[in-house]
């Protein structure tokens, strides 16, 4: 059996279900709550889970409530927790999610400053073990490590090219996938052209170069040339996670040896079936129900 580690960061998310997304300061009533486990590698890892492969998130979480939820959820879903690191008397990292009656939402992430950035624990970590090594840019020491790890042992990497702060490019470089969000891509690349975004990651990396773009589908540079997949349909309610999801179908289907348009396209149908359901893991399908949704377009 395939298996695959996803590094990066776990987030206890608290959604607030409300008609529109406020335009002003002010009081508002939520039609629905939820609280769940989010984080890009901590959710691309419950959907590695969902398609079938073994698993481990590596990161790090605090010892509080929220940690033992982050974990306990994790290990729910049929995620091996057994590398992350529990950091005592620290906070885990939270976030607040606004979604509004079309599914669109606004999130406000608080990053937890307890939780040490250094990666020194990771040469615990036997990274030939991997299939492929999934991480994302939250937490870049670990990232760095793993990817570095993974490399040296010729074991594929993918990494989740979302929005930060933080210079990225030695993370790109280190990518045979670098899967960029539309924003994650602005932010790195320094334009809104999303064309010449990838064209600019192509130069910095051997690997291939991707961007989500939501209902508009997904671009992709191969063998020099800019490839476009379109978004499936569905019903949409709640979008939380949908990159996340992606990420991790498409770590799992590459590494299953799929073509790169199959695997995108595979990919793509988990995205859009986790948004038919609120929050970001419920409505993540199984292989199964992949299947069932991907024969509806042959």
């Amino acid at each position: 059996m395939l298996k695959i580690a996803c590094v990066g960061i776990a987030v206890l998310d608290r959604l607030y279900f409300l008609p529109g997304l406020p335009k002003e300061g002010g009081k508002y009533e939520a039609q629905r709550y939820q609280e769940c486990g989010g984080g890009p590698a901590a959710t691309a890892a419950v959907t590695i889970a969902r398609l079938g492969a073994q698993v481990d998130f590596i990161g790090r979480v605090g010892d509080d409530a929220a940690g033992e939820t982050l974990l306990a959820e994790l290990a729910h879903w049929g995620v091996n927790t057994a590398l992350c690191r529990k950091v005592e008397h620290a906070q885990s990292t939270h976030s607040t999610i606004l979604v509004d009656a079309h599914g669109e939402r606004v999130i406000v992430n608080y990053p937890s400053k307890d939780l040490p950035v250094d990666a020194d624990w990771l040469t615990a970590v036997d990274f030939l073990q991997y299939d492929l090594v999934l991480a994302d840019v939250r937490w870049q020491q670990g990232a760095r490590y793993a990817f570095e790890q993974a490399k040296r042992a010729g074991v594929t990497t993918l990494l989740d090219g979302d929005v930060t702060l933080q210079d990225i490019t030695a993370l790109v470089a280190l990518s045979d996938h670098a899967v960029f969000s539309s924003p994650g891509l602005a932010r790195f690349s320094a334009t809104q052209d999303a064309d010449a975004g990838l064209a600019m990651a192509a130069r910095i990396t051997d690997g291939q170069v991707y961007v989500t773009q939501g209902s508009d589908g997904i671009k992709w540079r191969e063998y020099d040339y800019l490839c476009h997949i379109s978004a499936f349909k569905t019903d949409v309610v709640d979008t939380t996670g949908a990159g996340d999801v992606f990420h991790g179908a498409l770590a799992l289907a590459l590494a299953e040896g799929q073509a790169t348009r199959e695997a995108i396209r595979f990919a793509s149908a988990v995205a859009a079936l986790k948004c038919t359901q609120p929050g970001g893991r419920d409505g993540i399908p199984d292989r199964a129900q992949t299947a069932a949704f991907l024969s509806r377009y042959e």
